[in-house]
């Protein structure tokens, strides 16, 4: 059974850090592409970073610089370093793993991430 449990989420003030974490379990974690997804209310759902299996990263645009996606293949592990917070950055964060080119993904259940003064 396929487990990807998110943490590290929850209310920052703006200009502030938060780290959120997935642990994953039940698959061959060095086979899969990771990503970090968001979504904020009455949006959709949009890619946030994404790391390959063979560690190669892609950001979006309004979180370069400021965001930092890694993983830990030993621990299957993958974390999002979030630097700069702003309020626009609220959102519940969603980490996401994908065997590209097999047709298999899974989704977390999600992690509420609250930017406000």
């Amino acid at each position: 059974q396929v487990q990807l449990v998110e943490s590290g989420g929850g209310p920052v003030q703006p200009g502030g850090s938060l780290r959120l974490s997935c642990a994953a379990s039940g698959i061959i974690f060095s086979a899969y592409d990771m990503g970090w997804y968001r979504q904020a209310p009455g949006k959709q759902r949009e890619l946030v970073a994404s790391i390959t299996s063979r560690g190669g990263t892609k950001y979006a645009d309004f979180v370069k610089g400021r965001f930092t996606i890694s993983r830990d293949n030993p621990t299957n592990m993958v974390s999002l370093r979030m630097n700069g917070l702003k309020a626009e950055d609220t959102a519940v964060y969603y980490c996401h793993v994908e065997r590209v080119g097999v047709g298999v993904e899974y989704w977390g259940q999600g992690t509420q991430v609250t930017v406000s003064s």
